[in-house]
Parts: structure tokens; sequence; C-alpha cells
């Protein structure tokens, strides 16, 4: 029966899946019937602007031609206008010297004649009607400005839509997700010459499957990319998951998507644990300061305006006393658990001068990786790890249980490894970002510069608990990145830490 039972529930365990998947293929099929309507849509309004463009053109050739031709003309019946009141004048004169000339043959003196006859003859020498050109200055023939658009009417009617480029393909073997970068890789089916540039498009996805259309996020777009590989570089994998598709176009469309990927983004991803935290931190996912007044800045009472104030600096009297390990040194002062606020306490963990806070996500296995930046002005600050077990009062680097490094910059700079309320002093510069990495299998828990990749100190142990992140701070903040891959040159590092000059000690090695 209860074999029975179990496999009824795989069956409709298995009907689920699929029902869900036929489902996200209805919206898929839905949502493509819309965009065909819309992009049909689409594709005639810009054939309609391409032809308004080309009439827009041929009215606008046609208006050149045009006027061409009446220019041509015009110049033309200017000439011949001019050559025509040239000979109008010329026969006038001849005609008046003509009629002279008939006048003169009358004249019966020979000495007359003799002298009206030289004249005649000095006059016609002179005579206009002898010095014009009696051929046109221009023909009348108009064939030189004749068009012929046999060829372009050849080639409107060969005009067919664009050829549209085909989908490329991701090779996903050639793909890389490493040091918090994505580099896609794809190819086209076959050469395409009027390819003119790709578009990318990627987002974040929590499922290993087909991209859906619920719950996702929108598409990301990188658009005019020449070649066929591109990097995503200082991503934040806040998500399992990332899904690509590339885009081939040509000078006027975009082809298909190619067939998306879905590429696994691994990742450490926590918050900082508000409700565990000490009350005099201020906690804001990824950053946690140091608030003096303890959530009670703008509560005073009457008479006692100064008690923060006194409060505050017998806290860094405190501090000074437990972060710097001195022999001889007072017990520290606690702090009266009646001051907390009634709306905090019930959310504060620790208490005390354990000024800690822990993230939000255990680490039970792998390696994972995370980084801690310290605000500039900031006294006193521990980054590491701890079991669950970590006591109320309990600080970082002080219990059996807990690893740490701590930056103490109250009157003198400290750098030092903590772990079992033993000390190793750290003779290297504080970096202004540190790097964790915890290996939970290898039992590794190591520090970095995380700007030069410099190995600054190795815990070794055997992880028998989940770990946490934890974090102290004292007069000042603390910044944490998450969503971070182990860097590619910190694992080299680690296959070759025996020869580094960094620190590194076991677990019972500090003094």
């Amino acid at each position: 029966m209860d074999e029975q039972r179990e496999t009824l529930q795989r069956i409709v365990s298995t009907l689920a899946n699929k029902n869900d998947e036929i489902h996200n293929f209805i919206d898929m099929l839905n949502h493509t019937i819309e965009n065909v309507q819309v992009n049909s849509s689409n594709a005639i309004s810009e054939l309609d602007e391409e032809f308004d463009g080309l009439y827009s053109i041929l009215d606008e050739m046609k208006g050149n031609m045009a006027s061409t031709i009446q220019q041509e003309e015009a110049r033309k019946i200017q000439a011949l206008q001019d050559q025509l009141n040239q000979c109008s004048n010329a026969l006038e004169s001849s005609e008046e010297l003509l009629e002279l000339a008939a006048q003169s043959l009358d004249i019966k003196d020979p000495v007359a004649f003799l002298k009206a006859a030289r004249q005649i003859k000095d006059r016609v020498t002179m005579a206009s009607a002898f010095c014009i050109s009696l051929k046109p200055k221009v023909s009348d023939s108009m064939t030189h400005l004749m068009v012929d658009f046999a060829l372009e009417r050849r080639m409107l009617q060969a005009v067919k839509f664009l050829p549209v480029p085909k989908a490329p393909e991701i090779d996903i073997a050639a793909c890389l997700v490493a040091d918090n970068c994505v580099t896609v890789s794809w190819r086209m089916s076959e050469e395409d010459s009027r390819i003119d540039h790709f578009v990318l498009e990627y987002r974040k996805t929590n499922f290993d499957g087909l991209p859906r259309l619920k719950d996702e996020q929108p598409w990301e777009v990188i658009d005019y990319i020449k070649a066929t590989e591109y990097t995503l570089s200082g991503l934040k994998f806040d998500t399992k998951y990332m899904n690509v598709r590339v885009q081939a176009c040509n000078k006027a469309i975009a082809g298909e998507y190619s067939d998306p990927v879905t590429l696994e983004t691994k990742a450490f991803v926590f918050s900082l644990d508000g409700t565990s935290s000490h009350m005099n931190l201020k906690v804001e996912d990824t950053y946690v300061e140091w608030d003096p007044t303890g959530g009670k800045g703008q509560e005073k009472i009457k008479g006692k305006e100064n008690k923060s104030s006194v409060h505050f600096w017998n806290s860094i009297q405190i501090l000074n006393d437990s972060f710097l390990p001195r022999s001889g040194a007072p017990s520290p002062k606690r702090t009266p658990i009646s001051t907390r606020s009634p709306a905090r306490r019930s959310r504060d963990h620790f208490t005390g001068e354990s000024y800690t806070v822990l993230g939000d996500t255990a680490i039970e296995s792998g390696q994972h990786y995370w980084e801690v930046r310290a605000q500039k002005d900031c006294k006193s600050y521990c980054v590491g790890v701890t079991y669950r077990n970590l006591g109320k009062f309990d600080q970082l680097g002080k219990t059996s249980s807990s690893w740490c490094i701590h930056v103490n910059n109250w009157l003198q700079t400290t750098f030092s490894a903590k772990h079992n309320n033993k000390t190793k002093t750290l003779d290297i510069p504080v970096p202004d970002r540190i790097g964790i990495y915890c290996d939970f299998n290898g039992g590794q828990l190591a520090f970095y510069n995380a700007n030069s990749k410099e190995l600054l100190h190795t815990f070794r142990t055997k992880f028998t608990q989940p770990l946490l992140p934890g974090f102290m701070i004292w007069c000042g903040g603390l910044t944490v990145s998450t969503g971070l891959q182990v860097p590619s040159a910190m694992k080299t590092l680690q296959k070759s830490e025996n020869g580094l000059s960094g620190s590194t000690s076991s677990l019972n090695d500090i003094a």
C-alpha cells in the first residue's frame, strides 16, 4: 500500500511539473501571438515609411531634373533671342545702306558720284551684316537631358524583403563563468557578410529550465557587439542561474534570437542578520555601523543628557581593554541588560561587549568567498566565521568555535589573527578591502588582500558544524560584498599556498 502510494505521489508530482511546463508554454504561445500582431503592424508601418521615402526621393529628383530642363530651355532661348536681335539690327542697317546706294546710282555729277560711291563702300566694309554669324549659336535639341530608367526600373522590380539574418548558435562549451564574469561565445550557422552587429541579452533567474514569462526579471541588453564573443564583467551573482540569448542584425533588421542558454552562476549570497545583532549595531542588509546610542539617540531623560556621552567613553575604555590583548587587564564592564530598548530586546542576541552581527546563511559544504570593506575612520573590527553556538557575550576569535582576523586602529594600529582566545600578530599592512575564503570540506579559512590577492593568513582545521560569517565592529562601519565567486587567482594561490610568503597557521599554533 505504501509503495503504491509513493508511486502515485511520484506520478502526481510528474503530472504537476508537466502541467506547469504546459502552462508556461501556453503563456509563451499567447505572448508570441501578441508579438506577431504587433511586429506585423510595425513591419507594415516601416514598409509605408520606406516607400514614402522612396516616393519623396523620386519626386525630389523629378523636380530637380525638370528644373534643369527649364534652365536649359531658358538659356537656349536667351542665346537665340540675342542672336535674333543682332540679325534684326544688321538687316535694318543693311536696308538703309541699300537704299542709299540705289539713290547714288542716279547722281549725274561724276565728282559727287565718286564721293558717294566711296562713302557707301566704306560703310559696307564696316556693316554689321557682314560681321554676324548666320549659324544658330545653340541647337534646338534637348536629347542630352533625356533619361532612361530601364535599369532602375528593373532594380525596383527586383526589390524584395531584406533577408533576415539567421539566429546565432551559442557555443556552450566556449562559454565561461569565472571571477563574477560571464563570457558568452556564439557562431553563425552559415557565413553572412551582411551582418553588421550582434545584440546580447541576459537576465538572472533561479530556474534552471527554459526561460519563463512570469516572475522573471526583464532582459538586460548589450547592443552593437561586433565580435562573436562578449564578456559581462562586474556581476553580482545573487541568483542561481543566468539566461543568455543573442541575435544578429544587418543594416536594417534584426534576426531571430538564438535558443536561450542557461548558465549556472554559483556564489555565496547572504545578508547580515539584524535579529541577532548587538543593540549598538545598526544593520542594513550588507552594511553594519556602530551606533553608540543603541538606537535611543532621540530618547533623552531630563537631567541626564550626558548619559550617552559617559556610556560612549566608557565603551572606548572597555573595547580598548577587550580588543587589545594585555596581561593583567581589568575585567570589562558589562552593559546592563535593563538599558535595552524594549522594542529591540526581542531580537537582540549579542550583548555586553560582543558587538557582533552574523550572516543569515550558513556554510555547510563547498568553497565560498566574500569581501569586507571598513570605513576609513573605523577604530576596531573583526571578520571571520563561527559555529552557531557563539554565546551572546562571546567575541569572535575568543572561543574554540570561531576564527577571525582583527584590525585595531585605536591609539595604535594592530593587525592579528585570533582563535580560541589566542592571538598571532600579522606583520603586514592592513588592506582597505579584505577577502574571506572558506573551504569547508578542505578545512581552510583564508584571508586575502582583496585588491592584490595577497594571502594574509590561513587557518587550517576540520570544520564539524555549519559556519556563519561573523563580524564585530566598534566605532565605524563595515560593508559586506556577497554574491562573489572564488577568484581564479585565489584558487591558484590555494594550490601553491605552501610556497607563498603569507601567514598560515593550524588550529593550535597561535601563541
